[in-house]
């Protein structure tokens, strides 16, 4: 099969099982493709909690840099597909950055994994300069709380917490249109914020 086809085929995230399936191959095979294309640039690997190898899969990885989401995945347990060509160069994207990239997102999934990122949040007012820049102090606030729930995770700051948390009169914003959560009521009426996800969503990190 010609490279060009082959990346076609498998651009994307993917396990050794997915590959089998998409090209209709025993394992030996994908194992193979694999080996094809990482040796051509075009693959990353990462793992799974439970050892499971994740294969990142785009024409793009050959030229370098770093996407959000592949910054995401580096610390989350929930994998995305990078929806973007667009990549970094020249510095390493920093976990304040990525969270609000994916909180603007509005994509659940990625948010759902961005809740990893508050393990490895160290710069509390370089994240709050750029919460308030996107008028997101309020949400960056409701995901933190979730991810305290199900995660040990960094403490946040009084500071932040104290200027984030919303005015008396405040009105309700959505994280993503139109969604919002049965199991974390609390947390929504605190920050005036609807959270786009349930318990359910979280097994991941359970």
């Amino acid at each position: 099969m010609r490279t060009i086809v082959l990346l076609d085929l498998l651009k994307g995230i993917h396990t050794i099982k997915s590959i089998m399936d998409i090209l209709n191959i025993n394992k030996e095979g994908a194992i193979y493709y694999v080996h094809r294309l990482r040796k051509k640039g075009y693959v990353k690997t990462t793992y799974l909690r439970n050892k499971t190898r994740v294969y990142h899969i785009s024409p793009e990885i050959r030229l370098g840099g770093t996407t959000y989401e592949e910054a995401l995945n580096a610390h989350s347990p929930i994998k995305v597909a990078t929806t973007t060509d667009y990549r970094i160069f020249g510095k390493k994207l920093m976990s304040e950055d990525v969270l609000i990239y994916t909180i603007q997102s509005q994509s659940v999934r990625k948010i759902t994994a961005a809740l990893a990122l508050f393990r490895k949040i160290s710069d509390w007012s370089y994240l709050y300069r750029l919460a308030k820049c996107h008028s997101l102090e309020r949400e960056v606030g409701a995901l933190y709380d979730v991810s305290r729930m199900i995660m040990r995770t960094r403490r946040m700051p009084k500071r932040f917490r104290n200027h984030a948390l919303p005015k008396r009169y405040s009105r309700f914003s959505d994280i993503v249109p139109k969604l919002r959560s049965k199991h974390f009521r609390n947390i929504e009426e605190t920050w005036k914020v609807h959270l786009p996800f349930n318990k359910q969503d979280l097994e991941a990190y359970t």
